[in-house]
């Protein structure tokens, strides 16, 4: 029997990580959070939390809830995916409001680890006499999907992900015979699409000078739907030209250096000084935690790949290898270590491996 309660427990479940999802790009440095209600197999109503600073997943989902279905919320069950605050914020306490029409029963994914929540709004639950249910097959789910948020506040430091492109015969450029690297377009059409996907659905994008310099990339998202991430780029002297893409408006763009810090109010160029007595890799990321800046995609170029990989700072990589194309020299891919290999894919010509970092 109680087989059977968890197995519709996870189905309802899995419906609130769905609507979770819809919130990617959007919510952050709010967790992704949805909500179903349910009374005797009915779903009567369905939210998520859609935006920053606007109204979390229960009370999108209780304002779903039909008026001649009103009656029947004092008796059904709320699934949401991440335990409901109890705090005020940029919106009132959803346990409160859970409390005040007197739900019953509330299944929630995972604890919120957040120190404003952390099991404040489960107590709160229990207080009023509603019956909680925690623990479950998945709670490993709801917290992969906010592994951003989690982290961030976990080790005080944003979520780091790496992502290059390299040939079947492990380089990421050519080289020039005078010894400059050549652009080399390495992923296919619909890799180019998942990559833009990835932008949207992290808080900022990072590279280094050279690949400014070599690509002029915009950085931008312009091939999936969502925001497109703040731009960072390492460059030391100030080498790139004010006409680069990657400096232009409307995006905001962080340019990490050994010559300044500026930034006026409303501009969307900000120079952030950085100095020789930390390594980059920390003082970028101790950066991020100051400014609220959940999550990283390191997109290159090598040595800027490098040193993160070497300092172990570093969530998940994602490679993406061109399987019919070799250049036989050329500029070579980063080297990753401590890894766990998760799965690959393959989109047309291109296989995509994931990995995530081995820790400690």
């Amino acid at each position: 029997m109680q087989e059977s309660i968890n197995v519709e427990h996870s189905t309802y479940m899995s419906r609130c990580l769905e609507l979770a999802k819809k919130g990617a790009g959007y919510v952050a440095p709010n967790p992704m959070v949805g909500a179903i209600l349910v009374h005797q197999g009915r779903i009567l109503g369905e939210g998520w939390h859609k935006r920053y600073g606007e109204a979390h997943a229960e009370v999108n989902c209780l304002a779903s809830v039909k008026e001649a279905d009103n009656h029947l919320i004092s008796a059904s069950t709320l699934y949401v995916s991440l335990e409901p605050c109890a705090h005020h914020g940029k919106t009132p306490p959803c346990a409160d409001l859970i409390v005040r029409h007197r739900i019953p029963r509330v299944v929630i994914g995972c604890k919120d680890s957040f120190a404003k929540v952390a099991g404040k709004g489960i107590e709160k639950l229990k207080q009023a006499g509603i019956d909680v249910i925690l623990e479950g097959p998945w709670q490993k789910e709801c917290l992969a999907v906010n592994r951003r948020f989690f982290t961030f506040h976990a080790r005080r430091r944003p979520y780091i992900i790496l992502k290059w492109a390299e040939t079947a015969d492990g380089y990421i450029a050519p080289v020039h015979q005078r010894g400059l690297e050549e652009r080399l377009k390495i992923s296919g059409p619909l890799t180019d699409r998942l990559v833009h996907k990835w932008r949207a659905e992290n808080a900022a994008i990072l590279i280094g000078k050279h690949t400014a310099l070599k690509d002029d990339p915009a950085l931008n998202n312009r091939h999936y739907h969502g925001p497109s991430p703040i731009r960072m780029v390492v460059d030391g002297h100030l080498e790139i030209p004010g006409t680069a893409k990657l400096m232009q408006p409307p995006q905001h763009t962080v340019i990490f250096n050994r010559l300044k810090t500026s930034h006026e109010q409303g501009a969307h160029l900000r120079f952030e000084r950085l100095n020789n007595e930390l390594p980059w890799p920390i003082q970028i990321a101790d950066y991020c935690y100051r400014e609220n800046i959940q999550s990283i995609l390191v997109e290159g170029g090598a040595s800027l790949l490098q040193s993160f990989i070497d300092m172990q700072l570093w969530d998940e990589c994602s490679i993406v290898t061109n399987t019919s194309l070799r250049i036989e020299q050329g500029l070579a891919a980063p080297v990753l270590n401590k890894s766990i290999f998760l799965q690959s894919i393959r989109l047309g010509q291109d296989k995509i491996c994931y990995f995530a970092a081995q820790n400690d």
